[in-house]
């Protein structure tokens, strides 16, 4: 079946099928096109709420991202931004296999549509122009015919009429046969116009419209194939990206399976334990006997910030809470003890790797040197006695340096393990050593195991802080400011106190222990917690 045959009649239908065939296509087109504008707002919105949330290098958070939870959330924000990139593939894909596919195609069965219909308008006037002329000799025809007839009877009615003339009659009949003659050229004319009018026809209804509407027939099923393939393509472009947001998924899944929170918690204790002693039992004392301390000298003071450690000197404020850090020594004597046994033993270990290298070099430059004088058109041996003489020169520097690191690693072992023995004893014998039998204190009397724990550190800064008393301190450079969210009494050392809504400098971010150090307009400094206060660094 087809339309030239079956639909032989039906110009107007065939031609509003193929002119809706057309507007679906460019329909699916618009459809497509607002589908990649949705994915790409899409990606473009997953990149930003990625990007936004990602943690910033310098940030306080930067040092977290060491905890598993971090790094699972941070392998999360990247496996979201893939996704984005997967449905920035599919908008892109979308565009250049359909809508411009499509588009580019649609304009060429429209041109095809155009010259088909341009082809039956054609054949259509051909056949009625044929028509007219059918018709005109027709009526040419018929008129010539009736004149002839009456022609005909006027010299049949002469002929009888007895008063005429015989040169009226010969007129008469020889203008009937003149109008007979005439008519007889009409038929002939009419007859062969006839059967041209019918040829045309014939041809229009059986051959040229046959062929025009199976070619738009044609036309029109290539269309409705190629938007059925921009259907399936439209899925196809789905699928292919699939196994890549799968992957996305599976990495978003692995990355919750990977939180250890017992590590994490084990990485915390590595990364920031002191190695102080617990500060022990404070000790009686019976002014009933005579004995009059004072409290700086056999009691610890009661702590007075989240931070402050246990000081011999009440007054004195605590190292941790001072407005400027410790001179950093080369030994790292300002850090506490386990974390200084760790940064010694870091530095150790990264001059007994240069110290490698430099021996490795010196026998590499030796080797050099047998070779240049035992072949002397290959070089110099003279030429690499600077270099030898530096490469002897960072050797004896980088092993001096190793044994002073080994030194102060030896020290920092005896240390810890003293404090570690210290503190056992203390809490199997301390409590029981205290007092005597009878409820007395004893003569011996407990030592003051706080003096014990930070004698050693008190040293170190005994000089700093009479320096600090007598030179005058620089102010800090801002790096940013802070609007309080809540209250703060500030009334522990080296603390400052707040009001909701204040607006602070801050002078130093917070190093992990929750407080950040600010200064108010008229110079007053002071550490206040982190979490009172909202940040805004300088950039």
């Amino acid at each position: 079946m087809d339309w030239g045959t079956d639909l032989w009649d039906q110009y107007d239908i065939i031609e509003k099928h193929t002119l809706s065939g057309l507007d679906l296509v460019e329909k699916y087109v618009k459809f497509v096109k607002e589908r990649t504008e949705i994915e790409q707002n899409y990606a473009k919105q997953l990149r930003n709420l990625s990007k936004k949330y990602y943690p910033k290098r310098g940030s306080k958070d930067e040092t977290e991202c060491r905890v598993s939870s971090f790094q699972s959330f941070t392998e999360i924000l990247n496996e979201m931004n893939d996704y984005a990139g997967q449905r920035e593939l599919v908008a892109e894909d979308m565009m250049m296999n359909i809508c411009i596919e499509l588009t580019k195609y649609l304009q060429e069965l429209k041109q095809e549509r155009k010259t088909y219909l341009l082809e039956a308008k054609k054949a259509q006037q051909t056949l009625e122009v044929s028509y007219k002329q059918l018709d005109s000799s027709k009526k040419r025809f018929e008129r010539e015919w009736r004149e002839a007839e009456r022609s005909a009877a006027y010299a049949e009615k002469t002929d009888q009429d007895i008063n005429a003339t015989k040169a009226d009659v010969g007129k008469a009949k020889q203008q009937a046969h003149m109008r007979s003659r005439i008519a007889e050229e009409c038929k002939n004319d009419y007859a062969a116009q006839l059967q041209k009018c019918n040829k045309e026809q014939n041809q229009f209804y059986f051959n040229d419209m046959p062929v025009i509407f199976n070619k738009l027939q044609d036309m029109d099923e290539r269309r409705g194939q190629r938007l059925a393939d921009g259907y399936v393509l439209f899925s196809d472009t789905e699928k292919h990206v699939m196994p890549i947001i799968d992957k996305c998924l599976e990495g978003i899944h692995k990355a919750g399976c990977n939180v250890n929170q017992r590590n994490d918690s084990l990485a915390l204790v590595e990364q920031h334990k002191s190695g102080f002693e617990r500060p022990g039992d404070i000790e009686f004392e019976d002014y009933s006997q005579g004995i009059n301390r004072t409290s700086s000298d056999s009691s610890l003071s009661t702590p007075k910030g989240p931070l402050e450690l246990l000081g011999k000197n009440r007054n004195k404020k605590s190292w941790l809470l001072k407005k400027s850090k410790p001179t950093v020594t080369e030994d790292f004597g300002h850090l506490p003890p386990e974390q200084r046994r760790k940064r010694l033993q870091k530095k150790r270990d990264e001059i007994a790797k240069e110290l490698q290298k430099e021996v490795d070099q010196s026998e590499a430059l030796e080797k050099m040197r047998d070779v240049y004088e035992k072949n002397p058109q290959m070089g110099d041996p003279a030429s690499l006695a600077p270099q030898n003489s530096q490469t002897a020169q960072n050797i004896e520097r980088l092993r001096g340096e190793l044994a002073k690191y080994e030194t102060w690693v030896a020290e920092a072992g005896v240390r810890g393990s003293r404090l570690q023995q210290r503190s056992q004893s203390f809490n199997n014998n301390g409590a029981n050593d205290a007092y005597s039998p009878d409820g007395a204190q004893s003569d011996e009397g407990t030592p003051d195991h706080s003096q014990a724990i930070y004698a050693e550190f008190d040293d170190d800064f005994e000089e700093e802080e009479e320096e600090e008393e007598v030179e005058e301190e620089e102010p800090t450079v801002a790096i940013g400011n802070c609007t309080a969210m809540y209250n703060f009494p500030g009334a522990s050392e080296g603390t400052i106190s707040m009001q909701e809504g204040e607006v602070l400098d801050v002078v130093e971010e917070d190093k992990g222990d929750g407080w950040t150090r600010v200064r108010r307009t008229n110079g007053d400094e002071g550490y206040i917690p982190t979490s009172y206060v909202s940040i805004a660094l300088n950039k």
